[in-house]
């Protein structure tokens, strides 16, 4: 790989005597994992049933690698969002986070979801989780992944950290900011970003990153946790970044990091700082562990503020008349061993089961307000892939098991001859489910979305 030549003069400032096994390091195949997910299937349960070559990625008991000309992203499994194809050394942000189940969970700049759809496994389907992203293509990946690994209590929003911060002033108990970063961790993943480094990016990178942490820093709880991770070797962006904020704000301070095996403390003397305590970072290398490139510092804020701090309102919920509902409560009792219910929203003729725990949205741009449960139509409901992925086999009435050569049909959007009860049914893959299909004289009327079917 040809790397840019003002980044080697960099990396061989910084790096010394380790500059060359730095640079073999792009001499070798990117590393590529898969991490399962665990809202949909147990650790045990999926090595099972793995049809792949996989290893212990040791940092995180979830994550895989998986090896060379293995595409675990054109599998059935992947369709039924049993596992989230990431990178090893990024599986170590949402570790490190540490969610706990019930707690109020902002991930800011959140897209395309890895990090995201790890914190929702980790809360267990209790408690809240807004994902970001400011970008709306992106957002749209962000809620296609989302909906994939079958959470229930995330929101997804679209906005500026600047107008999420006006709206959620000390809320949140744990905040992850992966900060959007010149990306050189990536080099040997995606050779675009390599193409488009400079060091003038590095610089604009590191004062972005500057105001986003600024702004997340207010939706901060008392005591709550603030996690700041970039894919970026440059101190401008990682030390140098958290000695600022340090310097801003000395309500908070640096948790250490326990380090695993590869692991490094963050490098203090890059940045000329008297803080010693940028030394609770860490720094994961290309060349000492097998991964890409991450920066990880974890921060927690004091209580001082508890005693001014007032009570937050929580959001309104407009009441939905319960004649809108019938027909999906009517789908319900006819397919669904148990009826979902709790806080509904219409959006136009769409209905959304809302997290418990449900916070005012008025006036912020929002793509997924909890689980998409379906489509109120003319005297009908028509159930959703979200809710599909969503729901256990268990749980429904009517399912259908399909062989290999079924699920292949059924993600082409294929209708399939196939015997069954009449009506809505489950279609699964080894007892998992992948999607909605509807018989009727025994044929199946394939639900798959039209935008996902394989080619």
């Amino acid at each position: 790989m040809r790397m840019p030549i003002d980044f080697e003069d960099k990396m061989k400032k910084l790096l010394k005597e380790e500059y060359e096994d730095f640079f073999k390091s792009y001499e070798e195949n990117k590393i590529q994992g898969l991490r399962v997910n665990t809202l949909k299937i147990d650790i045990e349960d999926f090595l099972k049933i793995n049809p792949f070559q996989i290893d212990k990625v040791s940092w995180i008991k979830e994550g895989f690698y998986y090896g060379q000309g293995q595409r675990p992203g054109k599998h059935p499994y992947h369709e039924a969002g049993l596992y989230y194809i990431q990178e090893p050394s990024a599986m170590a942000v949402g570790n490190i986070l540490n969610p706990q189940p019930g707690e109020k969970i902002l991930d800011l700049c959140a897209a395309p979801g890895g990090k995201s759809t790890h914190i929702a496994a980790r809360l267990k389907g209790e408690g809240l989780l807004v994902s970001n992203e400011l970008y709306p293509q992106r957002a749209k990946i962000l809620s296609q992944n989302i909906e994939r690994m079958g959470i229930k209590n995330t929101i997804v929003t679209n906005e500026s950290p600047q107008k999420l911060s006006k709206k959620f002033s000390g809320f949140f108990n744990r905040i992850l900011v992966d900060a959007p970063c010149s990306g050189e961790g990536m080099f040997r993943k995606d050779e675009n970003t390599c193409n488009e480094w400079s060091l003038e990016n590095v610089h604009m990178c590191s004062n972005r990153q500057i105001e986003i942490l600024e702004e997340a820093q207010k939706m901060l709880t008392p005591k709550g946790v603030l996690l700041y991770s970039t894919c970026t070797f440059s101190p401008e962006e990682n030390e140098a970044v958290i000695d600022q904020f340090l310097e801003k704000h000395p309500e908070f301070h640096l948790i250490k990091i326990h380090r695993y095996e590869g692991f490094e403390e963050g490098r203090v003397d890059w940045i000329h700082s008297s803080n010693e305590e940028i030394k609770n970072t860490v720094r994961l290398w290309p060349h000492k562990l097998k991964g890409e490139g991450h920066f990880i510092a974890l921060l927690q804020k004091t209580d001082e503020e508890e005693i001014h701090r007032k009570e937050k309102k929580k959001g309104t919920k407009k009441k939905i008349d319960e004649k809108l509902l019938k027909d999906y409560y009517d789908f319900a009792n006819e397919y669904l061993l148990k009826t979902l219910k709790g806080n509904f929203m219409l959006f136009k003729d769409q209905l959304y089961l809302l997290p418990d725990e449900w916070i005012d949205l008025e006036g912020i741009k929002v793509l997924r307000a909890g689980l998409h449960l379906g489509t109120l139509k003319k005297n009908r409901f028509e159930p959703s892939h979200s809710l599909a992925l969503y729901l256990k086999p268990q749980e429904v009435k009517q399912r259908i098991d399909m062989n290999d050569s079924q699920i292949v049909d059924y993600l082409k959007g294929e209708s399939i001859k196939i015997e069954g009860k009449k009506g809505w049914n489950l279609a699964c893959i080894d007892g998992y489910s992948i999607g909605w299909g509807k018989i009727s004289d025994g044929i199946l009327k394939n639900h798959y979305p039209k935008g996902l079917r394989w080619v």
